[in-house]
């Protein structure tokens, strides 16, 4: 039922480290990487996807641990740092034959791709940052009060209280509820109903619950550090960088996401405002893809 949302598109099982990755390909010209976010998978990219395929090769695929992707136990967090995630593109896209190409990523997928861009910077052309802003500066404002903990500290808490109250609690409560706040109309009408029946599938099953917990627990360790020791170093994103912002808490903060940037790991980055909450590709697909597709 879903490959109806990416007409023309090719399905794709590619072996990793992590177990097999899930992907989907199709249009043609520069290669063009889509990273999904939580708690969602590949399919956030439908509306946008057909539309940057005019111009582009599209590579939409599942993180590992989240849709129709392998989902490896975890401890602390180790199997779910944006390094190892961002080896799980390097190769599906290499499988693919794409050995540099851009990417865009919105929230954990952006996390993943900004690491890939700090880590490997000859692998990324240009690199699009959908409503996220540096995994170590969200903590910090976490941790000085002026950003509430909210999901990042109820996610990140030791193995296994977060899984035990959201299975308690019924996993399409917890997410449902999650998904609809961070909204502009604080409801579920923005998503697909073929793609919410997609995420709803995937944070039903247990083992992609215990993947996204320790994807939060790989942010507040692993991830967090790595960001620090960036910044301690002088490391900077070094292709061009687009900042994508809608309105959302984390993102809400005392400076302008742009600046935040700016200030920190990508000091050159430009910036674009959507009309938007949180999910801007499926609140506001027709400005989301326009903006990628100047950028681009």
């Amino acid at each position: 039922m879903t490959a109806e949302l990416f007409p023309g598109f090719q399905s794709h099982w590619i072996d990793t480290d992590a177990g097999r990755i899930f992907a989907r390909s199709g249009g043609s010209g520069p290669p063009l990487a889509l990273l999904h976010g939580f708690p969602q998978t590949h399919l956030m990219w439908a509306k946008v996807a057909p539309l940057l395929a005019e111009r582009f090769t599209i590579v939409a695929m599942d993180l590992r641990g989240y849709g129709w992707s392998s989902a490896p136990r975890s401890e602390s967090g180790a199997q779910y740092t944006k390094r190892a995630m961002a080896a799980d593109l390097v190769t599906v896209m290499e499988h693919l034959g794409h050995v540099r190409f851009s990417c865009a990523g919105h929230d954990r997928g952006a996390r993943v791709a900004y690491r890939l861009a700090l880590d490997h910077p000859g692998r990324i052309d240009k690199l699009a940052l959908l409503d996220i802003l540096p995994t170590s500066e969200v903590w910090r404002a976490m941790d000085a009060g002026d950003t509430p903990p909210a999901h990042w500290g109820f996610l990140s808490r030791p193995a296994t209280k977060p899984e035990d109250e959201i299975s308690q609690q019924t996993p399409d409560a917890y997410f449902t509820q999650l998904i609809s706040q961070w909204t502009k109309s604080k409801d579920l009408r923005p998503f697909d109903p073929r793609a919410l029946s997609g995420y709803r599938d995937a944070w039903r099953d247990s083992s992609r619950i215990h993947a996204f917990c320790e994807d939060y627990r790989a942010g507040a360790g692993a991830d967090r550090q790595a960001d620090e020791a960036d910044h301690l170093a002088g490391r900077k994103i070094q292709c061009p960088t687009l900042v994508l912002k809608g309105d959302f808490a984390l993102t809400r903060g005392k400076q302008p996401a742009l600046d935040v940037w700016r200030s920190t790991l990508a000091p050159l980055a430009q910036g674009a405002l959507i009309d938007a909450g949180h999910f801007i590709a499926e609140e506001n697909p027709a400005d989301t893809a326009q903006a990628l597709l100047r950028f681009f």
